[in-house]
């Protein structure tokens, strides 16, 4: 096994750090086999609804899965689509696949069959896996799916299956326990991910194998501390970018153990599983947070006595929302961004450094900057395009070269997010650079008027768009989701936008609130505003 580099404490000052990286190199065989070497293999690596696993077992899986690929004759470099749900038997596919120097591509198992198509002619994968469950909605595809050469499919069962199409378990159980991991180099395409593809197709995004464990030693260890000891839970599943540092790198960096849960990550799921299960490192979304804060079901702080750390990343974090966890749970909220294109987060809070209503600061090995429209950086206070630098980014879309080029340029990468970087080196989420609202000529945050809704206790979310005025002039709009047995009233709307004003300054205020059941999200728990925006003039 190829190791990995090791950073030395200088390495973590501003910038990026000096680092060094064996050329020959492998993922998988790294993620894996740190801990059989460590005298691991008889931990519990793994438990998802149906058991536990250890690390010898979850060695042995993969290199089953590597052997069952050659055995199929999927060659080196071949690409994988997978869409699975999370249990063991989504990193038994996943490093098995890099084990073999095969490409996976983690699928969102939220999509529809029509994005589904377009990812399966887009990659040109050769072999599906997956979920027995999410078969039905790939089933109409496969026949006209020129590029794919086996269907494997994961806790079949009974399920009957259709001509060709493989049991995943049966393979493993065919396949050789031992594999020699193939070799490839750091950096080597390793697997892909597909942007949300919020506002348009989505984007194959490729990563190379040095990626994965980048993002551990930068902020999985030295920021937010995981440990060997750590039990760890992600709401955000595996196929996401950030549930993949969260629920797999981050945990096998060290040899903690993670929990795997099957099931959409519900407010009364998670809270079963914080309360049964004792997490010590817990990760969810703005929106989850909030969900579980009004959720009766929440464990008290002396039901979660295990838990030491929670994330939160996806969208920024409403100051009100870290704010009442910290009452509730005791613990604070480290809120962070991360990009798919840079696999992790990259800018956050940190344990001994908690500032709500910020992202935090960069993480070491991260650098940050902002520019303004004609790229120039701009100075402190003044708000520009956040643009980050380091060793997790992507290195291009796939056949895609007009994003590629406008996303990945020389050294930085393109985010998307409006930030104000404070004079204590603090940086302030705005919102998105196509989100942003000019009003009275002067840029009005989306995310501000939203956190200050926020603090009202009627409010359970908000969103807030531009919509014209009968002068034709853009003035901001919220979609607000009450609490459960509050009633909408003129009246709470009129309240609402004296609470704002009497936050803010007053131009930001919103000039009309709308109320809704709820408000479209992404798969992952974006809120997507331009299906809020309206051609039409408000009165």
């Amino acid at each position: 096994m190829a190791k990995a580099f090791s950073l030395s404490s200088a390495d973590h000052g501003a910038g990026l750090p000096v680092v060094s990286f064996p050329r020959n190199y492998n993922a998988a065989d790294d993620l894996i086999g740190r801990n059989i070497l460590a005298g691991r293999g008889g931990k519990v690596a793994i438990r998802d609804d149906l058991g536990e696993y250890t690390y010898a077992e979850v060695a042995e899986r993969t290199s089953r899965f590597a052997n069952a690929l050659g055995v199929l004759g999927v060659p080196r470099e071949a690409r994988v689509f997978v869409a699975l749900h999370d249990s063991i038997d989504f990193p038994t596919v996943f490093l098995g696949s890099i084990k073999a120097g095969v490409t996976p591509i983690a699928a969102n198992t939220l999509l529809t069959s029509a994005d589904y198509d377009f990812m399966l002619q887009d990659s040109r994968a050769s072999v599906l896996v997956v979920s027995a469950a999410l078969l039905p909605v790939f089933q109409t595809l496969l026949a006209n799916a020129p590029y794919l050469k086996q269907v494997i499919v994961s806790g079949a069962g009974a399920v009957v299956l259709a001509k060709g199409q493989l049991r995943l378990e049966e393979l493993l159980a065919q396949a050789a326990p031992e594999h020699q991991t193939a070799p490839t180099t750091a950096d080597d395409i390793c697997f892909w991910l597909y942007s949300s593809g919020s506002t348009g197709k989505p984007k194959g995004t490729v990563h190379i194998h040095s990626s994965l464990i980048f993002s551990a030693e930068l902020y999985a260890g030295p920021v937010l501390g995981i440990r060997e000891d750590d039990t760890v839970f992600s709401a955000a599943k595996l196929f996401f970018a950030y549930g993949l540092g969260n629920g797999l790198t981050f945990p096998f960096s060290v040899g903690a153990t993670v929990l795997l849960m099957a099931e959409r990550p519900t407010p009364t799921a998670v809270c079963r599983m914080l309360r049964q299960h004792q997490p010590s490192i817990f990760y969810g979304v703005p929106t989850l947070y909030a969900a579980l804060l009004s959720s009766p079901e929440l464990p008290r702080r002396d039901e979660m006595l295990r838990l030491r750390r929670c994330v939160s990343a996806g969208e920024a974090l409403p100051a009100e929302i870290g704010r009442r966890w910290k009452e509730h749970s005791g613990i604070d909220i480290l809120d962070g961004i991360g990009s798919t294109e840079m696999l992790h987060i990259f800018l956050s809070n940190s344990p001994n450094d908690v500032r709500y209503g910020s992202t935090g600061k960069p993480v070491p090995g991260y650098a940050i900057r902002l520019v303004d429209e004609a790229g120039q950086p701009v100075a402190r206070g003044t708000l520009g395009e956040l643009q980050v630098s380091g060793p997790t980014a992507a290195i291009m879309y796939w056949n895609n070269r007009e994003k590629s080029l406008a996303t990945f340029q020389g050294p930085w990468t393109r985010c998307g997010d409006k930030y104000i970087e404070d004079e204590e080196g603090y940086f302030i989420y705005c919102g998105r650079s196509d989100d942003m609202l000019k009003v009275s000529g002067i840029y009005v945050s989306p995310f501000e008027v939203e956190a200050a809704l926020m603090t009202h206790a009627a409010v359970l979310e908000a969103a807030v768009v531009g919509a014209n005025d009968a002068q034709e002039l853009l003035k901001p709009k919220a979609y607000v989701v009450l609490k459960n047995g509050i009633q909408p009233t003129p009246q709470l709307a009129e309240e609402l936008q004296a609470h704002v004003k009497s936050r803010l300054a007053p131009y930001k205020y919103p000039r009309w609130v709308e109320f809704a059941s709820e408000l479209p999200k992404t798969a992952t728990g974006k809120i997507q505003r331009f299906k809020l925006r309206s051609p039409r003039r408000e009165a």
